[in-house]
């Protein structure tokens, strides 16, 4: 635990993006919100997303939002996770289960900062810091095809891996007395 909170302690006030490794339970979105916490933009917003629970379908809705019309059942705009997240910190969970064509849509809003609702036609400046998480290697899915490396690259400028707790035992003790 100490030297996962060197490393927090390292990250949280800079902008790096941040890749969180680690097995589903390890505390990974304990952990992004905690780098948030620590960091500047603690006074703005803290949104996380599950990109496992997100269809292909509506996953770019769900990120970017959309705009009343463009899509069957999009009755009202829609304020995505990006607006809402903007200032503060996005946590993406999962990242690598996202589909390639929203790959291919997260990474110019990266290289970009601005986005644009589906249906949409005019692009909005974003600032937010990006957490990602994975349950798997996120180098060896982009040498597999399953995951853009270019997105790796943008994503990996500070990764933290975080053990199981069967792997620390000796913080079994510190996590109960919190």
């Amino acid at each position: 635990a100490r030297e996962l909170y060197r490393q927090i302690n390292i990250v949280a006030p800079t902008n790096y993006s941040i890749i969180l490794y680690g097995e589903s339970g390890t505390g990974k979105e304990v952990i992004a919100r905690t780098i948030h916490e620590r960091s500047s933009r603690k006074n703005k917003p803290f949104v996380a997303i599950d990109c496992g629970t997100l269809s292909k379908e509506l996953s770019g809705s769900e990120l970017f939002g959309h705009m009343k019309g463009s899509f069957t059942g999009a009755v009202q705009d829609k304020e995505g996770h990006f607006e809402m997240a903007n200032g503060g910190t996005l946590f993406l969970d999962e990242i690598a289960n996202l589909p390639a064509e929203i790959q291919a849509s997260l990474l110019r809003v990266i290289q970009e900062r601005k986005y644009k609702r589906v249906g949409g036609t005019t692009e909005s400046p974003v600032d937010v810091r990006i957490i990602v998480a994975s349950n798997e290697n996120l180098q060896e899915a982009y040498q597999s095809g399953k995951f853009r490396e270019d997105l790796y690259h943008r994503f990996n400028e500070f990764s933290i891996n975080l053990p199981p707790l069967r792997h620390r035992q000796k913080d079994i003790p510190l996590f109960a007395e919190h």
